[in-house]
This record gives structure tokens, C-alpha cells and sequence, in this order.
């Protein structure tokens, strides 16, 4: 194999585990930023902090792999999708397998680093992360589980600091659930026509007409769920300045989506990375000021 077979290999790789596209790592390691500041109380250890972010990245490329094996056939008939390298055809559907399962591996190696509670959850992680692509295909909104998959570092870091999951943990879990629901639907948005010719299920196409009015409403029960985690954790002004700030986003996404063009839609979908991170900032804020 010449050396530009190799590097075009390895560049199909990159796109397969989305290496290419940080939006989603961000999106998912943002909750579990939140969880771990919140369970430690804003005192993380370095150790913690280097295992949840590293096993975002790599879970959040396992799950890209193991997404585009399932949806390959439906990914050719997707205009943005179409280039996808399971799709195109530049690498075999037992690669991706191989990188997912050797991703899989090590993750479950940081895990071990963790107590037993944690390490348990890290199968069930596992089993919905596996599960969510097929989701697509009979769930009205699989943004819904999505935001379970994406927000399951949240209680692995509670039970990695606290070896418990309080009432806190599974309210946090909740507004990630409206915040993912809210972001893949601006993203669903994007393939609406694509998705209804191969007969994919999204939110978008089940709230049709009301898919803006669902978006809004997601970030409304996402922020008041939030705000009854402050209440919970006893959280000062900071947090809420925070809170303050990812609602401007927010409504800045609105402007984005009411036309329900693709670029708007999917300008939106990316600018959420800055609604997580002004959460974040709240949170941080509060304990560095404390």
C-alpha cells in the first residue's frame, strides 16, 4: 500500500469517528463537566477530570462508528451524509466495527480507574450508546434517548465522586435531555426532506409545523430544570448569571430557526456548544468565587 493509500485510510478514519467535527464531543462533554463540578463541589481532582474528558472523546467516536454501521444504507440517500466514509464506501463495515469495539476497550480501561458503582453504569452507557441508532428507525423522538446517551456521564460522575446518585444527578440527567432534544432538533431540521423520502424518524418531522415551538420549549423546561439544580445544590448568583446568559443564546437561536433555513438550522445546532459552556461558566463561577 503506497503512502497516500495509507494517509487516505487514515483520513477516512478521522471522518468516520468524527474527529474532523468537535461539535459533538463538545456537546457531550459539557454535562459532564457540569455533573463532575457539581458532585465534587467544584473541587474536581486532576485524575477525574483527565478520565471523564478523555472518555468523552473516545466514547463520543466509538458511538459515531457505531452510528454510520447501522445507518450506511440510509446515509447514501442523505445529501449531508452521503460523503460519509461507510457510506461512500471507502472503508468496510467490519472496519468500523473494529475501531468502535477497540474504542470501547479503552474507555473501559479509564473506568476501572473509577469505583464499582461507576463501572457499572459504564455497561449500561455502553448498552445505550450501542442502542440509539436503531432508535431511529420506530421512536417519534429519538432526540429523547439521544439525550439519555449523551448525558450518561452524568451519573457515572456522581457515582465516580459521591458513590451515590442523588435526586440532583437524575434532575441534571433530565434538562440534558431537553437540551439534546433541542439541539438534534435544529439539527433534524437540516435533512426534514431527506429523512421523510427514507423513512427516518426524527423530531422534526413529528412536530411538523411545531418543530420551532418544540425547540423553545426544550431550552424552557432545560433552563427550569437547571434552575431546580441550583435550588438543590444551593448555588449563588453566578450559576444563575450563567443560566441568564445561555438563555440570550437561546433566543439568539430562535432568530436562526424561525425561517427554518438549512444554514440557520444547522448555525444553531453548533452554537449550542456556548449554551453548555455558559452553564458551565455558572457553575464554575459559583465555587471559584465561593
Amino acid at each position: 500500500m503506497s503512502w497516500a493509500a495509507i494517509e487516505q485510510r487514515f483520513d477516512a478514519y478521522e471522518r468516520l469517528l468524527r474527529l474532523d467535527k468537535p461539535i459533538g464531543t463538545l456537546l457531550l462533554l459539557w454535562p459532564t463537566l457540569w455533573a463532575v463540578w457539581l458532585a465534587s463541589r467544584g473541587t474536581p481532582s486532576a485524575a477525574l477530570l483527565a478520565v471523564f474528558c478523555v472518555g468523552t472523546l473516545i466514547m463520543r467516536s466509538a458511538g459515531c462508528a457505531v452510528n454510520d454501521f447501522f445507518d450506511r444504507d440510509f446515509d447514501r440517500h442523505v445529501e449531508r451524509t452521503r460523503d460519509r466514509p461507510l457510506a461512500a464506501g471507502e472503508i468496510r463495515p467490519a472496519e468500523a466495527l473494529v475501531l468502535a469495539a477497540l474504542l470501547a476497550a479503552a474507555a473501559f480501561a479509564l473506568v476501572l480507574m473509577l469505583n464499582r458503582l461507576a463501572l457499572l453504569l459504564s455497561f449500561v452507557a455502553l448498552g445505550i450508546a450501542i442502542t440509539y441508532p436503531l432508535t431511529k428507525r420506530f421512536f417519534a423522538l429519538p432526540q429523547l434517548y439521544l439525550g439519555v446517551a449523551f448525558g450518561f456521564g452524568i451519573p457515572m460522575a456522581y457515582a465516580a465522586v459521591q458513590n451515590r446518585l442523588p435526586a440532583e444527578c437524575w434532575v441534571l440527567l433530565a434538562a440534558n435531555v431537553c437540551y439534546a432534544l433541542a439541539y438534534d432538533t435544529e439539527y433534524a431540521m437540516v435533512d426534514r426532506e431527506d429523512d421523510a423520502k427514507i423513512g427516518m424518524r426524527t423530531s422534526a418531522l413529528t412536530l411538523g409545523r411545531y418543530d420551532v415551538a418544540g425547540v423553545m420549549l426544550a431550552y424552557a423546561a432545560m433552563l427550569a430544570l437547571l434552575g431546580w439544580v441550583g435550588v438543590m445544590a444551593r448555588l449563588g448568583w453566578a450559576y444563575y448569571a450563567g443560566l441568564a446568559l445561555a438563555a440570550g443564546l437561546m433566543a439568539y437561536h430562535y432568530r436562526l430557526i424561525r425561517e427554518r433555513s438549512r444554514a440557520g438550522c444547522f448555525r444553531a445546532f453548533r452554537h449550542n456548544n456556548w449554551v453548555g459552556a455558559a452553564v458551565f461558566a455558572g457553575i464554575a463561577a459559583h465555587y471559584g468565587l465561593r
